[in-house]
């Protein structure tokens, strides 16, 4: 039996392909809002960082009612360190609906989601958006997308995809390119007709998969998943159950609410069917993977596995000279709470206690994914420092070192390609495809995931802000041998006290500073770059001496250069194995591990001889 008047879907696609946009869309012409009410663009994006950022980082439900029909759509994050969040999520849809930008075509991450909707059997109706673009090359990309069908061995079924053609902005479809749509219907449509409904046994014992998880103030911690069969009702008194935990005894407890999606507002309800897309409370305990089961018929259901981490960092209590002095939680107590808090919200993350009870070891899908934890936790009040981002190294089965790979597509202009692969053969990157796209180049590389730490910055420099830069993870091949990660050293502060004009001035000639006059700064903070490579010590503290000849007005007279801030991605890719970032509620500082410059300088005469 089938819930016929039920559609659920996953909206996939790479960062940047307007998978919100059109959400927002859906919900105006799927009723969700009054005819007079105002609402602001990526409604979806109800995160702070992802309005800031422009991208989907959580991956979110609604659903939208098209005649009879109540379609429940989940956007998805386009991101691939955000991958986690696609791959569980998908469990929870019959289908998806595959969003393909018409100028960028298929790219790594649209490769990422689409494998993994097609392992998971699922019908995929296809959405070439953005065709109202100037320099759009919709057939090419409807090419594109088959030859990625083909490529990921996707069924006679799946290669017969249905495709749409949108612009998701203007909130139209057709069938048709070569003709104007006027609305969302014929998407509509077609995903009524190709997407099947969910099945519905509603007579067996109730089963439901805990996919995703939310948290009230109110009820505490939220469940959201499908209910795979039978009926859930309010007060029900259900067993938790965990396919990978099946030697533990299940846990009883009791559903104390229900909610179904209606547009962007969760509605109570008293019961829910199989097929629907609900949210649970009530549940204490609760966990991304587990199973809702009625009491008389424990039966887990196998949830996806979720790709293993590749990059590590290491995250340890604040103990620069500044600690405590801006952060709410400080101490190793709260760094180890809230870090294990994080992998019951996040399955991709991986958390770990070293030999000091000070540092933890967190493991991640990639950069930008650690980089979103450290700065949700900054913004909660959290004070703590963070080490350089490292790769995850295997062994294989006849014990040679593996590292991570990536997949890195590359849109850059024609004038561009010279200095794109010139960095890219210092880092160990493979050219394997290249094909001009009107006036652009269209690279693909092979590379090692740590020769890419640091590039991001360096690329948009090097391409005057001009490239398009994305990755994801490929596979573990043997080491690719050392990589330089930074040509350039730092300036470190020579003494604690406050930056001046005077010592800014003369620490300038060294190289680019990161800090200004009046800044707070302590002997090991590094305070700027030094592009001839190699550690300098400068004291930006300095003052000009007084004599009856000179006065201290004529600092004013000093022109000193702005100095480069950094964010707090910029910093993680700048610190060395050597050093820190400090991170606070107010600030973001790179310190020495070894803050003492004698210390530092004698572990560096011993690693020079040791090294010989």
């Amino acid at each position: 039996m089938t819930n016929e008047q039920i559609r659920n879907i996953a909206i996939i696609a790479h960062v940047d392909h307007g998978k919100t946009t059109l959400v927002d869309e859906m919900l105006k012409q799927g009723g969700a809002y009054r005819k007079n009410q105002v609402v602001r663009e990526r409604v979806m994006d109800s995160f702070d960082l992802e309005r800031e950022r422009g991208i989907t980082i959580l991956a979110k439900n609604t659903s939208v009612k098209y005649g009879n029909y109540k379609i429940n759509v989940i956007d998805t994050p386009g991101h691939a360190d955000f991958g986690g969040e696609v791959e569980r999520i998908l469990k929870m849809v019959n289908g998806v609906v595959l969003l393909i930008d018409a100028y960028e075509g298929t790219m790594p991450q649209t490769r990422f989601v689409l494998s993994k909707a097609l392992q998971l059997n699922h019908k995929v109706v296809i959405v070439v958006n953005k065709i109202d673009k100037p320099d759009a090359r919709v057939k090419e990309v409807c090419d594109e997308a088959l030859e990625l069908l083909m490529e990921l061995n996707a069924t006679d079924e799946q290669l017969d995809s249905p495709i749409v053609f949108c612009s998701a902005r203007e909130g139209t479809a057709t069938l048709d390119y070569s003709k104007q749509g006027t609305d969302l219907i014929p998407l509509f449509e077609t995903i009524v007709r190709h997407i099947p409904a969910p099945q519905a046994d509603v007579d067996k014992p109730v089963q439901m998969l805990i996919s995703s998880l939310d948290y009230s103030d109110y009820v505490g911690t939220i469940g959201i998943g499908r209910i795979e069969r039978g009926v859930l009702k309010q007060n029900m008194p259900i067993a938790l159950t965990n396919f990978h935990k099946q030697g533990e005894t299940p846990v009883r407890s009791k559903v104390t609410s229900i909610f179904t999606f209606e547009g962007l507002n969760r509605v109570p309800v008293e019961s829910a069917t199989a097929g629907d897309i609900v949210c649970v409370s009530g549940i204490e305990g609760v966990s991304i993977g587990d199973t809702l089961c009625d009491v008389s018929d424990v039966s887990p259901l196998e949830f996806p596995a979720i790709s293993e981490p590749s990059v590590e960092m290491t995250f340890a209590v604040n103990d620069s000279p500044f600690a405590g002095k801006e952060g709410k939680f400080v101490t190793s107590r709260h760094l180890r709470a809230r870090l294990y808090k994080e992998t019951v919200r996040d399955v991709s993350i991986r958390v770990s206690d070293t030999a000091s009870s000070d540092a933890f070891t967190v493991c991640g899908r990639g950069e930008m994914h650690l980089s979103i934890l450290i700065e949700n936790m900054r913004r909660e009040g959290y004070e703590f420092q963070v080490s350089m981002p490292r790769v995850l190294y295997k062994n294989d089965e006849n014990g040679n070192v593996t590292e991570p790979f990536d997949l890195l597509t590359i849109d850059v202009p024609s004038e561009s390609v010279g200095i794109v692969m010139e960095k890219m053969g210092i880092r160990k990157g493979e050219l394997l495809t290249m094909n001009a796209v009107n006036e652009r180049m269209k690279l693909e590389f092979l590379i090692p995931a740590r020769g890419l730490f640091g590039y991001k910055s360096e690329f948009l420099t090097d391409t005057k802000g001009e490239g398009i830069f994305s990755s994801v993870f490929e596979k573990y091949a043997p080491f690719a041998g050392d990589i330089d990660r930074r040509p350039n050293g730092s300036l470190i502060a020579h003494e604690t006290g406050e930056a001046v004009p005077y010592g800014l001035f003369n620490a300038q000639e060294r190289g680019q500073l990161f800090i200004g006059a009046g800044a707070k700064v302590y002997a090991g903070m590094i305070v700027g770059e030094n592009p001839k490579g190699g550690d300098i010590v400068v004291n930006v503290c300095k003052k000009k001496q007084m004599t009856n000849m000179r006065s201290a007005a004529s600092d004013d007279a000093l022109r000193l250069t702005p100095p480069k801030t950094m964010s707090l991605e910029q910093a993680l890719e700048f610190i060395a194995d050597d050093e820190y970032l400090e991170v606070t509620p107010s600030s973001i500082r790179i310190r020495k591990k070894i803050l003492d410059a004698e210390t530092r300088a004698k572990l560096a005469a011993r690693k020079k001889i040791a090294d010989k």
